[in-house]
């Protein structure tokens, strides 16, 4: 029973055993990213990115059809203009960087879905926003593996100047010049693992496998270090169930993963450590003087 029901999905199918490989690497990747840009208190910006790849891919899809290279690059080019040209827009005008970034990202979107629905027909639109994670081919994994990669060893060069920038961007920029360069590649790892994610997940689906595991984690550790530990655990765990439950109940397995990790976050709002609603409510006992 416990093999039918847990391990012969895997074992048995391989779309299965690809799907479960996509996203374990976008949880490994994603995972990280999400806490950083829950700390630096960019979550939403995580979102508007997500679509403001879409018209990139698009373009990539009206030019070569569901082609990987295409959309991929396509994907990439747009998300780097608009995060360059959102910063422009700020400095250049009085307009606040979010809603500078709003604006882009709802132009985006608009442009994104008609050039889809211009050559496409409603179930490649489905595709593009929703994903098709049982979809995964040997070329997908190998790009996602290879951003997932990336990531890592990104993340390992530029930790210590981005955990500082996190808690003290003046103290930072007080004794190093790496705060500029630091936050570019860091923007471009968010591209980076936003593009990934989009292949499996779709563009509306893709930050939810980024910023959910991250929110749960931040809610049971106060230091980085395992915060995005419990993200990445998450991540995964969310991934295997959401996986499942597709398979035997015969639910889109996008939003069976997203709908999953929300079912980690629900009670750890209640019952987290760190800020949940129950800890505030009866807290322990502080050492008295």
């Amino acid at each position: 029973m416990v093999y039918d029901f847990l391990i012969a999905p895997f074992v048995e199918f391989g779309f299965m055993r690809r799907a479960l490989i996509g996203t374990l690497a976008l949880a490994l990747g994603a995972g990280p990213i999400g806490v950083f840009l829950m700390l630096r208190r960019m979550s939403l910006v995580g979102d508007a990115m997500a679509h403001a790849i879409l018209p990139g891919a698009a373009l990539g899809f009206l030019v070569a059809g569901l082609n990987l290279f295409a959309m991929t690059a396509g994907g990439i080019v747009a998300g780097v203009l608009v995060a360059v040209l959102t910063g422009l827009v700020a400095r250049a005008t009085g307009l606040k960087e979010d809603a500078s970034l709003a604006t882009f990202y709802l132009l985006s979107l608009a442009l994104g879905v008609t050039i889809v629905s211009v050559k496409g027909t409603n179930v490649d639109l489905l595709h593009v926003l929703f994903g098709s994670v049982l979809a995964l081919d040997d070329p997908t994994l190998l790009l996602i593996g290879s951003i997932t990669s990336v990531t890592l060893v990104a993340l390992a060069l530029i930790y210590r100047p981005l955990v500082l920038e996190c808690v003290d961007p003046g103290f930072l920029r007080s004794v190093s010049h790496a705060g500029a360069p630091v936050h570019l590649m860091f923007l471009a790892l968010v591209v980076l693992n936003l593009v990934a994610g989009f292949h499996a997940l779709g563009t509306l689906l893709a930050v939810g496998l980024m910023m959910l595991p991250a929110a749960v984690g931040r809610f049971w550790a106060r230091d980085v270090t395992t915060m995005i530990v419990g993200a990445v655990a998450t991540g995964i765990a969310s991934s295997v169930i959401g996986l499942l439950v597709s398979f035997h109940a015969g639910v889109p397995s996008g939003p069976a993963i997203i709908l999953v990790a929300g079912a980690f976050y629900v009670p750890s709002v209640l019952f987290g450590r760190v800020g949940g609603i129950v800890r505030q409510l009866f807290p322990g006992r502080h050492l008295e003087a």
